[in-house]
């Protein structure tokens, strides 16, 4: 599957049992499939092989002239002529003697003619031409050559050179197509993974992607990073069982089937059970691990449920490292699993990392032990708490040399947590005054933080909200405001019911609140959640 061991493969065989010297010309580009290319063939120099000249070891020229090279030189480039003898030969396809009437132009393509006078073939039959010709296209042709010391080629000669070019244009055109192969699966699992990781308050991320050394076994390891309402984060890392195109391809569904079920903000063993019934859908021969945590900056607490997969490890700041306790499931695809969430603390200054199977596992280590040896790596390293992206390296740069039989996703959390200063959170009962009294809460916050010029705009906007919320509300709403680099501010309430912007006639009292926040603030939302919604509102923050 190799394009540079077959031809190397080819040169061992062809010389010196068989000719003296071998001239490896290729199509450049090679084709690639069974569609025909309109644009002209170009032959280009791989490779050659030389074997040692006679007169090597011989004692010194004494004639003034110097001797003749002992081979021919061959072209760098070859452009054939549509119509011309060398177009003819590789249309062909059949070996041919350099010396067989008619073949001097080719001879003469092939050869560099003109570079060097006295590098032309002996007379005879000392030189083949044979196209390497694969099942639908010329990958281009091969050049035998024999020097006056060693008889000419004969008929069966040209037989033998047919079955070496016919092996070596078979070989070629299975490295091509693999090769081919292997770029695509590549490019479709790169395209999957995210192509960058969210910054969101109160956590920093780093990812590593690793695939395997066999390039064209593409796996389906994936991580994903998710925000979520209320500055929360949704970390998952999964694997899809295979080494194929195709368990690319599941991993792509199931990572788009996780990402939608996270914006229905749903407790992670939910989620699990979701994907596990959209991935029976898929197939019953798709089986996938996965592990879906969810980490609150606010409260900090950490939210996580596995299916199947390899547990988390928590690297706290004082450098101990511990292997989270969560039951782990059955994979998903198996169905009828019943998955559970384990909250626990996320301590500011720890980190979570999460990884796939091709970390700790090999033909040589087994899970458990690897995930001790990582959990022991992560404890005895005191480098990798300064920087996430030095963790990361430090991770995979203990892997060693050597082959890997398969891919790794490694996902690196770390708690900074959410100051609980910059915090303001409240339960509203229901009833009329209740937009009174969040305007009251409203204003005191901004103005201990200092955020006089927000007040009115953030007023009027939590008090539309509010109203709207208390209309449906059955049970008590919250309202919590986040100082961040932006103002936020969430309304949660337990009516499904998502609010709509409408447009208000002059006539009519009701309609514009929406209309208004979405004039005065920066960005605005609603989610609906698994309890109800959340509607969420921004502002810029003065730079003062």
């Amino acid at each position: 599957m190799d394009l540079d061991e077959t031809l190397r493969e080819l040169r061992q065989a062809a010389v010196p049992a068989f000719a003296d010297a071998v001239f490896i010309h290729l199509d450049d580009p090679l084709p690639v499939g069974r569609e025909r290319s309109t644009a002209p063939v170009v032959l280009r120099l791989h490779s050659s092989e030389r074997a040692a000249a006679p007169h090597a070891d011989a004692a010194p020229h004494t004639d003034s002239a110097p001797p003749p090279p002992p081979f021919p030189e061959v072209a760098e480039r070859v452009d054939p002529a549509g119509g011309g003898r060398l177009a003819e030969l590789l249309r062909d396809g059949r070996p041919a003697f350099g010396d067989a009437p008619g073949n001097a132009p080719a001879v003469a393509e092939l050869l560099a003619a003109g570079t060097d006078p006295r590098c032309v073939p002996p007379p005879g039959h000392r030189l083949i031409i044979a196209p390497l010709r694969g099942s639908h296209h010329v990958m281009g042709t091969v050049v035998l050559f024999r020097g006056a010391e060693r008889p000419d080629f004969t008929s069966d000669d040209l037989l033998v050179a047919s079955q070496l070019a016919t092996h070596t244009a078979l070989g070629v055109q299975k490295a091509v197509m693999y090769g081919h192969e292997a770029a695509v699966a590549d490019t479709l699992q790169h395209t999957m993974l995210p192509s960058s990781l969210p910054e969101p308050t109160g956590i920093r991320l780093a990812s590593r992607y690793l695939p395997a050394s066999k390039t064209a076994q593409v796996g389906g390891d994936w991580y994903d990073a998710i925000p979520l309402p209320g500055n929360r984060v949704a970390l998952i890392v999964g694997d899809v069982m295979g080494h194929s195109m195709t368990s690319a391809a599941i991993m792509g569904q199931l990572r788009t089937i996780v990402q939608t079920l996270a914006g229905l903000d749903l407790p992670p063993d939910e989620v699990l059970h979701h994907l596990d019934e959209q991935a029976q859908r898929l197939g019953s021969d798709h089986i996938a691990t996965c592990l879906y945590a969810i980490y609150d900056p606010i409260s900090h607490r950490l939210l996580m449920a596995n299916a199947g997969h390899p547990p988390a490890v928590l690297l706290h700041e004082d450098g101990r490292a511990e292997v989270l306790g969560v039951p782990p499931g059955a994979p998903i695809g198996v169905g009828g699993v019943v998955f559970e969430s384990v909250e626990m603390a996320a301590p500011t200054g720890a980190t979570l990392v999460l990884y796939t199977d091709g970390l700790v596992e090999s033909r040589d280590t087994d899970i458990g032990s690897g995930v001790e040896a990582l959990r022991i790596r992560l404890q005895s390293t005191a480098q990798g708490l300064a920087s996430l992206e030095v963790l990361c390296d430090h991770v995979l740069g203990t892997l060693g040399p050597g082959s890997r039989d398969d891919d790794i996703a490694l996902l690196a959390a770390r708690f900074d947590g959410f100051p609980p200063d910059s915090v303001g959170y409240w339960y509203l009962a229901p009833h009329p005054m209740t937009a009174g009294q969040a305007r009251r809460l409203t204003r005191r916050a901004l103005r201990r933080w200092g955020l006089e010029s927000l007040v009115d705009p953030t007023e009027l906007m939590v008090s539309e909200i509010v109203t709207n919320a208390v209309r449906f509300a059955s049970r008590p709403l919250s309202l919590r405001l986040l100082r961040t680099d932006v103002l936020r501010c969430e309304v949660t309430d337990d009516s499904p019911q998502v609010p709509r912007m409408r447009q208000a006639g002059f006539g009519d009292e009701s309609g514009r609140g929406l209309f208004l926040v979405n004039q005065l603030a920066l960005r605005w939302g609603a989610t609906r959640l698994s309890s109800g919604k959340v509607v969420w509102f921004e502002q810029k923050i003065p730079a003062k």
